[in-house]
């Protein structure tokens, strides 16, 4: 009687001392003491369940999310949409599309990014895995909800989602060793949903995908070569970096000497861009129909992407057709984002005769971490540039491998060879001021600072690694 009394007693503690708005500590106390009665009103009351036949579900479920490694049955699946029917997502038309071909017929707007990832994604029984990915989204968001207050104001959505994608469930970037030749298994939704694993790609589509289901309204942000997300409320801007457990970054940060302003994305067009990642991989490994395939899918979600253009239009100069491959870098050659100062060069090199295809496979190869990667490189582009001296992606390209061979006398050649066919390119300039400083030319320094300066006020942006270069320069060489 004594130690039926002490049972309950520490067992009434033991609830006591739980967060009482997670759910997943509640059920993960329900499936120990399924015949304590609070527990299973928590449950009840953190999840808005209105019958108990949810509750083996939920116990089975919520504490082992590691995406479909136990894959749930249609019941399941049914119950759990049940459960989320409230979510904000709902009163998108996106969210009840069945196939690939309704979700492209949405304007962005209505797209439940979710569910347009998982039909885009997923080859094999399509609609019934994205609703079972969508289950496993609306179990993520009900999390998050429990532990909101009912007036959650964003910030407070921000906080808490934080904490469950990155403490509770531990979603990380992959070793660089790890991602560099998966890229696409590390961007695809499902992919990483199984492995808790993403590149930034991936993890802020998984993050966006339950901001939706919060009613928590995100702007995309795609800085070259990364993308994130932020939240802008009046002055304020909350930026959220997926790459580092949603720390707030200043904006300036994602800028650069050639980025001078950070281009807005709207939905439909991630899901373009994890295609486009998936491409970009395949061209890097001389795969060029897969990439030709890949970025021709990217082109359903954003169509009049310059960048997407000419580099589908590099993999139809790899595979044979060259016409179309023509055509393509021709539409995009022109075109000058905005979020840049200077253009990128090699469509109007290749077409005006200044390179063939095999010089832009040079450039497009990859390296990895070994110096014999980077000699194969440096060779190749050096018997390239031998025959198209006037190539000055070759130029640019050569001199950043060899920094990353830590010569940078020979780095100062190739960009200086560049700097004379081109002066307009403010990544060259800046690069020779850098390397000039680093060897103490203080003159030849000024000099390449100044016209870097000069490149981008032309545009009315005046980057920081350019303001701090000239502190430090006016520290050791005043000007004059």
């Amino acid at each position: 009687m004594i130690l039926s009394l002490t049972c309950v007693l520490l067992s009434s503690a033991l609830f006591n001392s739980l967060n009482p708005s997670s759910l997943a500590e509640a059920l993960a106390y329900y499936e120990l003491h399924p015949e304590y009665a609070p527990a299973k009103e928590r449950v009840l009351q953190l999840t808005r369940a209105r019958t108990e036949d949810i509750l083996p579900l939920l116990s089975q479920r919520v504490n082992r999310i590691q995406g479909l490694s136990e894959p749930l049955t249609l019941h399941e699946i049914q119950m759990i949409e049940e459960l989320g029917k409230d979510l904000p997502n709902r009163r998108l038309k996106g969210y009840f599309a069945r196939n690939e071909a309704e979700v492209l017929s949405l304007p962005s707007e209505q797209i439940d990014l979710g569910k347009a990832l998982l039909l885009s994604q997923v080859q094999e029984g399509a609609e019934f895995q994205a609703r079972s990915y969508s289950a496993l989204l609306d179990l993520m968001a009900m999390q998050i909800l429990a532990t909101l207050p009912s007036d959650a104001t964003a910030y407070d959505k921000i906080r808490e989602t934080n904490r469950y994608i990155f403490e509770t469930m531990h979603f990380r970037f992959p070793p660089q060793s790890v991602f560099a030749e998966n890229i696409d298994r590390y961007t695809f939704l499902p992919s990483v949903m199984d492995d808790h694993l993403g590149v930034c790609l991936g993890v802020t589509a998984l993050y966006l995908s339950i901001a939706q289901r919060l009613d928590l309204p995100l702007e995309i942000i795609t800085p070259p070569g990364h993308i994130y997300v932020r939240y802008c409320e009046g002055d304020r801007t909350t930026n959220i970096e997926t790459t580092a457990r949603g720390v707030d970054y200043p904006s300036e940060v994602y800028l650069s000497v050639n980025t001078c302003r950070l281009q807005k994305r709207v939905l439909k067009e991630v899901v373009g861009l994890t295609h486009f990642n998936e491409a970009s991989t395949h061209l890097h490994t001389h795969n060029y129909a897969k990439a030709f395939a890949a970025y021709e899918k990217a082109r359903l979600y954003i169509p009049d992407d310059p960048l997407v253009k000419e580099l589908q239009g590099y993999s139809s100069l790899f595979t044979g057709k060259k016409e179309l491959g023509v055509q393509l870098l021709k539409e995009s050659v022109d075109q000058i984002p905005e979020d840049v100062i200077s253009k990128l060069s090699l469509a109007e090199d290749y077409l005006v005769g200044r390179v063939n295809e095999e010089g832009i496979e040079a450039v497009f190869s990859s390296v990895d971490e070994t110096r014999e990667s980077l000699l194969a490189k440096k060779e190749s582009l050096e018997s390239i540039l031998s025959r198209f001296p006037a190539f000055r992606e070759g130029w640019h390209q050569l001199g950043i491998t060899w920094l990353q061979l830590h010569r940078n006398r020979e780095a100062i050649a190739a960009f200086k060879s560049y700097d004379a066919l081109d002066s307009s390119n403010p990544s060259v300039t800046y690069y020779l001021a850098v390397l000039h400083g680093e060897r103490r030319d203080f003159k030849q320094c000024w000099a390449y600072l100044r016209q870097a300066e000069a490149i981008t006020s032309s545009k009315g942006f005046s980057p920081k690694v350019l303001r701090d270069l000239r502190r430090v320069l006016t520290m050791h060489c005043p000007d004059g």
